[in-house]
C-alpha cells in the first residue's frame, strides 16, 4: 500500500529512521503537533477577519444611448472632450444624465427623436454625470437629472427647465438657434404685432456693414432673455427696413421697441440705461406685459399654482397644444378674449394701425392711396405721443376715498391737441418719476368737480419744467357698472385749479386729455361685450393656458370628464373664496363661450354655480350597513329621504372616525331601518354646499325626519358612546315640529312611537341576553386570567431563577474566557520553546552523525595499524639479523605519519562540531 504517493517497499526505509527519532523523543511529535496547530488557528483567524473588508469593485458603466444614435454618448464622463466638440460646433445640447433616473430613461427617447430631425444641425451630446471616476461627476455638482444645456458658439450655458417633451425640447432648441425674427415687410410686422407674447423689435441698417453697431448687443439679449426665461415669452424681432421701422417710430439704427398691447409701448433709453445685453434684457423683462401666461408645473413638490392662485382668481384654460405647429386657431380666440378682456382703455387704435399695416402691402396702396403712409405715420403719432397709464389707487390715498382709478399723463401741453405738438417719447422712467410726484403730492393735489371725472395738473418733484394731468374717476365694481346711460364718459370740466391751488377758468387750465375719450371705459356697452372688463370690477381674472396633453390631471382634479376624447377644459378656481367653477363640458370652448363665462363670473351676484368635486372610486352595496354618502348622492339620501338621517363626517387620514366604526355599526343595526338611515361621507373627496361643510373631524349631524332644515350637531363635550348616540337621537327625533299637529297627526305619531318602543324592548331583550352571555364570558375570563397570573407568577420566579443561572454562568464564562487566554499565552510560549528544541534536535542529530562517521573512520584506522604492525612483526622474524636498525627507523616513521594522521582528522571533526 502506498503511502503519500510513494510504494510501500521504497517508503518504508526512509519512514523507519523518523519513527525510531520520534520513539526515542516523543517531546518533538507533541511539540510539532501544537505547533501545527497554533499555525492554523491563525490562518484562519487572519482570513476570517480580512473577509468583511472584501467589496465587490463598480461595473464599468455601458452605453445609455445606442451605437446607431445620433446622440453622442460619452457614457464614461469624459467632459473634457464634450468640451472640445463644442468648440467646433456652433449650436450644442449637453444632455446630463444618470442611468439609473427614470425621468433620464423616459427622455432618452425624446433626446433621439429631437436628435434625428436636428442632427444637421445641431450637435447632440449626452454625458453620464453619475459615474465616479468621470469628470463630469467631479466637476458638475447637479442635485437632479436629467439636465440639459445649450450652447450657441460661445454663449451659454442655457438650461431648459420645460417638459420633456420632443415637440417643447425641439421648440426651444430652435428658439436657441434663431433668436431673432428678420422683419422686412409690414406684413410680418403685423404678424408679429399680432401675438399674444410680449415683443422686442430692434431696428438696424444693414446696407452700411454686415453686423451695424448694436446689433451683436441686441443678439446677445435675445440670447440671455432664453437664459432667464427658459418659457420663451418675449419674442425678439430685427426690422431691416427704414420704411418699417418708422411705423412704429424708430428713426435711428439700433433702436429697441417694445410692443405691448394695453398699455403704452415703450422706447429703450439710451440715454439713460448703458446699452448692454443684460439691461435691454432685464428692461423687456421688467416692463413686459403679461395677458396670458403659460403654466408649466413640473409634477414634483412645487409651489408654482399656490403662488399664481394667491395672486387673485384665475381662469385656468386647458388645450391641446402643439409648439411645433404653425397655426392655433383656439389659441388666436383665446387671445382676442384676452386682449378685449384687458382693453381696459377701450382704444381702438391698436385694430385700426394693425389693420392699415395688413392693407399697406396690397396694390391699393400704391396706387389708389398715394397719401397713406402720411395718414398712418400721423396715426402713429397721435397713439405714441400722450403718454399716459392707468394707476388703480391704493385705499389709504386721500383720492381713493371719492375714485379709485386715474389716468396718469405726462409731458402734456394744456389747451393744444396731442397730434398738434411734437412730444418726447416715452419712457419708464418718466412714467416712475410721474407716479411718485402723483402719490407724494397728495396733501396738495386738488381736484374739479364734474358729472364723470376730475382732472388737476401738478409739479413734478423732480423737475420744475415738467407737468402731469391726472384724470380721475370712480369704476364700479358690480354688475350695476355695466348699465349706464348713454352720455359720453368725459365731459369738458367747468372748472380747474392749478399745481397751485389758484382758480383758473382760462382754456390753458383744462387738461386736453378730455379729447382721448377712450382712456376709461365706457359705461354703455352691450351685454354681449367684454372689452375693458378687468378695469370695471373688483373680480379680475389671471388667464393661465396649460397643455391637456401633458396636464390633463389637473384638469380632473378641478371636474373634467375622464372619458372624453376632446381634451379642452375652462374652469375659474378663486383661492381666496375657495371656490372653483367649471365651464359646461357639452359646450365647445370657443370665444363666445369663454366671454358669457368671465361675464357671468365678474358680475356681483353671479349665475355661476360652484363645482363639487365629486369622489367616482365609491361603490355602492345595497346590503350595506352604512351608507357611503357621496356629492351627488347627498341630496336625495339626506333630504330626498323620508327617514331621519345621522350623518357622519370623517376622512381616511382621522385615526380617530376610525376607532368609532363599530359604535355606528351597532348604532345601526338597533335603529328600525325603515326610519332610520346612518350613513358617513368622507369630506376630503366630497364637496358640500358651504352650509353643510365642516372644519373639525369627526362631525355627527343628525336630520330629524320632515325637519331636515332643523339639522343638530352632536354636542362636542359628550363622549362618543352607543348611549349617548341612542339618547340624542331619540331625544330629537321625538320633537314636535313648529305646525299645530291634528289628531290624526298625534295618532300617528302615538304608533310611531309605540312601534319604536316595541322594537327597542325587543332590541333591549336582546341586549340583555348578550349581557348574561357577557357576563358568563367575564367569569370564564376572570378564572382563566387568575390562572394567567399565577402561571405569571411561576414564571417569574423561574425567570429570577435563570437570571441567577445566567449571572453564575456568565462568571464561568469569563474565567473560563480569562484560563483561556493564559492557556493561549502559555501554548505560544511553549510554542516557541519547542521551535527552539526542534532547531537543537536538529543540530545534535547532525553532530551525532559526524561523530559516527568520525568512529567508523577511526575503526578503519586502528584496523589499518594493526595489520600494519602484523606485517611488521613478521617481517622483523623473518630478517631478525639483516637491518634491525633499518626497521626500527622505519617503525618508528610510520607510527609518526600515523599519529599525524589521526590528528588531522581530530581537528577536523572538532572544527565541524563547533560550527
Amino acid at each position: 500500500m502506498s503511502l503519500c504517493g510513494g510504494s510501500g517497499p521504497a517508503a518504508a526505509p526512509r519512514l523507519r529512521p523518523r519513527a525510531a527519532q520520534m520513539a526515542r523523543r516523543p517531546e518533538l511529535l507533541c511539540g510539532a503537533a501544537i505547533v501545527l496547530g497554533c499555525a492554523f488557528l491563525v490562518a484562519l483567524k487572519v482570513t476570517c477577519s480580512r473577509a468583511k473588508d472584501v467589496t465587490m469593485p463598480a461595473k464599468l458603466p455601458v452605453n445609455f444611448f445606442s451605437t446607431r444614435s445620433p446622440v453622442i454618448d460619452l457614457f464614461r464622463g469624459q467632459l473634457d472632450y464634450a468640451d472640445h466638440l463644442r468648440q467646433d460646433s456652433e449650436i450644442v445640447l449637453y444632455f446630463f444624465y444618470a442611468p439609473w433616473c427614470g425621468q433620464s430613461i423616459a427622455a432618452r427617447e425624446e433626446i433621439e427623436h429631437v436628435a434625428s430631425r436636428l442632427s444637421g444641425q445641431v450637435l447632440f451630446v449626452a454625458v453620464n454625470c453619475w459615474w465616479n471616476q468621470g469628470k463630469c461627476r467631479k466637476q458638475k455638482h447637479f442635485f437632479y437629472f436629467p439636465v440639459i444645456h445649450l450652447y450657441h458658439r460661445s454663449f451659454g450655458p442655457i438650461e431648459y427647465k420645460g417638459p420633456m417633451s420632443a415637440v417643447y425640447i425641439e421648440k426651444f432648441v430652435r428658439r436657441v438657434m434663431t433668436p431673432l425674427l428678420y422683419i422686412s415687410s409690414r406684413s410680418k410686422l403685423l404678424d408679429f404685432l399680432s401675438n399674444y407674447e410680449p415683443g422686442v423689435l430692434g431696428y438696424f441698417e444693414f446696407n452700411a456693414s454686415p453686423q451695424p453697431p448694436g446689433y451683436l448687443t441686441f443678439f446677445t439679449s435675445a440670447l440671455h432673455s432664453l437664459k432667464k426665461d427658459y418659457l420663451g415669452t418675449i419674442r425678439f424681432g430685427v426690422i431691416t427696413d427704414k420704411r418699417v421701422a418708422e411705423e412704429i417710430s424708430l428713426v435711428h439704427s439700433g433702436s429697441v421697441y417694445l410692443h405691448r398691447h394695453v398699455n403704452t409701448s415703450l422706447i429703450y433709453p439710451n440715454d439713460v440705461m448703458n446699452y448692454t445685453a443684460e439691461n435691454i434684457c432685464k428692461w423687456a423683462l421688467e416692463n413686459r406685459e403679461m395677458l396670458i401666461r403659460w403654466l408649466r408645473p413640473h409634477g414634483g413638490k412645487s409651489l408654482l399654482l399656490n403662488n399664481e392662485l394667491k395672486k387673485g382668481p384665475a381662469l385656468l384654460i386647458f388645450i391641446p397644444y402643439n409648439p411645433l405647429a404653425e397655426i392655433h386657431p383656439l389659441l388666436d380666440e383665446i387671445t382676442k378674449v384676452a386682449l378685449e378682456y384687458h382693453n381696459c382703455n377701450k382704444s381702438q387704435a391698436a385694430e385700426p394701425d394693425l389693420q392699415h399695416l395688413g392693407d399697406t402691402d396690397s396694390p391699393a396702396f400704391d396706387s389708389s392711396v398715394p397719401d397713406a403712409h402720411m395718414k398712418l405715420s400721423e396715426t402713429f403719432s397721435i397713439t405714441k405721443y400722450p403718454c399716459c397709464n392707468t394707476v388703480v389707487l391704493p385705499q389709504w390715498h386721500s383720492i381713493s376715498r371719492t375714485h379709485n382709478v386715474c389716468e396718469l399723463c405726462i409731458n402734456q401741453t394744456l389747451g393744444v391737441k396731442p397730434n398738434k405738438v411734437h412730444v418726447p417719447h416715452c419712457n419708464f422712467l418718466d412714467i416712475e418719476a410721474a407716479l411718485d410726484s402723483f402719490y407724494l403730492q397728495e396733501h396738495t393735489f386738488f381736484q374739479v368737480i364734474s358729472n364723470t371725472i376730475e382732472c388737476s395738473n401738478f409739479l413734478s418733484f423732480y423737475s420744475p419744467f415738467s407737468y402731469y394731468t391726472a384724470c380721475c374717476r370712480t369704476v364700479n365694481r358690480h354688475f350695476l357698472s355695466f348699465i349706464s346711460s348713454e352720455k359720453t364718459i368725459f365731459q369738458t370740466p367747468k372748472v380747474a385749479f392749478s399745481s397751485h391751488g389758484k382758480k383758473d377758468n382760462t382754456q390753458h387750465s383744462i387738461p386736453h386729455i378730455e379729447d382721448r375719450n377712450c382712456f376709461i371705459p365706457d359705461l354703455h356697452i352691450s351685454g354681449t361685450n367684454i372689452t375693458g372688463l378687468s378695469c370695471r370690477t373688483n373680480k379680475t381674472l389671471n388667464l393661465y393656458l396649460l397643455d391637456s396633453n401633458l396636464f390633463w390631471i389637473y384638469a380632473e382634479r378641478l371636474g373634467a370628464s375622464r372619458s372624453t376624447h376632446l381634451k379642452e377644459f375652462a374652469a375659474i378656481v378663486d383661492l381666496k373664496e375657495e371656490v372653483h367653477y367649471v365651464l359646461d363640458q357639452n359646450q365647445s370652448l370657443v370665444r363666445s363661450t369663454l366671454e358669457n363665462f368671465i361675464k357671468n363670473f365678474s358680475i356681483l351676484y353671479s349665475p355661476l354655480k360652484r363645482h363639487l368635486v365629486d369622489d367616482p372610486s365609491v361603490h355602492f352595496h345595497e346590503q350595506r350597513v352604512i351608507t357611503e354618502v357621496t356629492t351627488n348622492t347627498f341630496h336625495d339620501t339626506v333630504f330626498l329621504s323620508e327617514k331621519n338621517v345621522l350623518l357622519l363626517y370623517y376622512a381616511q387620514w382621522c385615526g380617530f372616525c376610525a376607532s368609532l366604526n363599530h359604535i355606528f355599526i351597532e348604532l345601526a343595526r338597533l335603529l328600525p331601518p325603515d326610519n332610520f338611515t346612518v350613513a358617513r361621507i368622507d369630506i376630503t373627496r366630497n364637496d358640500l354646499p358651504w352650509e353643510f361643510m365642516t372644519d373639525r373631524l369627526p362631525t355627527i349631524l343628525f336630520f330629524p325626519h320632515q325637519r331636515k332644515e332643523q339639522s343638530v350637531k352632536f354636542p362636542e363635550d359628550f363622549s362618543v358612546n352607543l348611549p349617548n348616540l341612542l339618547k340624542f337621537i331619540l331625544h330629537y327625533s321625538s320633537l314636535s315640529s313648529s305646525e299645530p299637529c291634528t289628531k290624526e297627526c298625534l295618532h300617528e305619531e302615538t304608533v310611531l312611537q309605540q312601534g319604536h318602543i316595541s322594537h327597542l324592548e325587543r332590541e333591549i331583550q336582546k341586549l340583555r341576553s348578550e349581557i348574561g352571555a357577557l357576563h358568563q364570558a367575564h367569569d370564564q375570563l376572570e378564572a382563566q386570567l387568575s390562572e394567567a397570573r399565577r402561571e405569571e407568577h411561576r414564571l417569574q420566579q423561574q425567570k429570577h431563577t435563570l437570571e441567577k443561572q445566567h449571572k453564575t454562568l456568565q462568571l464561568h464564562s469569563e474565567q473560563l474566557q480569562a484560563t483561556y487566554d493564559q492557556k493561549n499565552q502559555e501554548l505560544l510560549e511553549m510554542a516557541e520553546k519547542l521551535q527552539e528544541l526542534a532547531d537543537a534536535s536538529e543540530n545534535l542529530l547532525k553532530e551525532n552523525t559526524l561523530l559516527r562517521i568520525l568512529v567508523a573512520s577511526r575503526e578503519g584506522k586502528l584496523q589499518s595499524k594493526d595489520e600494519i604492525k602484523e606485517s611488521l612483526q613478521s617481517e622483523q622474524t623473518l630478517s631478525e639479523d639483516n637491518d634491525v636498525s633499518v626497521s626500527t627507523a622505519t617503525a618508528t616513521v610510520e607510527e609518526k605519519r600515523i599519529d599525524n594522521i589521526d590528528t588531522i582528522e581530530t581537528d577536523h571533526s572538532s572544527g565541524n562540531r563547533t560550527e
